[in-house]
């Protein structure tokens, strides 16, 4: 079992960054891949980035391209997402996932898929 802890949630004032940090209680370097997902009020999950382990391949969802950068430090066991340009509509309460050693296409994208999770970083973006 993974353990994952978030941490690096705040309030920022739009155009500020701010780069979140994902811990794993263990070797992460199996997983298939990890994730940062987020959920504002009244709404659903929403995927945000994902790495791949084995790759580093990376996924954006279209509203945080050239914005948001997904990294991973396998030394540390950590994985971040680092936030720029952030807008008010980046507030939400933001997790980090993981989706253990799979065979075959795994949709990266679905919150379905993962397996762990953290208990979430709040960042709030003020206009």
């Amino acid at each position: 079992q993974v353990q994952l802890v978030e941490s690096g949630g705040g309030l920022v004032q739009a155009g500020g960054s701010l780069r979140l940090s994902c811990a794993a209680s263990r070797r992460i370097s199996s997983v298939y891949a990890m994730g940062w997902f987020r959920q504002a009020p009244g709404t659903e999950r929403e995927f945000v980035a994902s790495i791949l382990w084995s790759t580093a391949n990376t996924e954006y969802t279209d509203s945080v391209k050239g914005r948001f950068t997904i990294s991973r430090d396998n030394a540390q066991n950590v994985v971040y997402l680092q936030m720029s340009s952030l807008k008010p509509e980046d507030t939400a309460v933001y997790y980090c996932a993981a989706i253990s050693p799979q065979s075959g296409w795994v949709n990266v994208r679905s919150w379905r898929m993962y397996d762990h999770w953290g208990q979430g970083t709040r960042v709030t973006v003020s206009s």
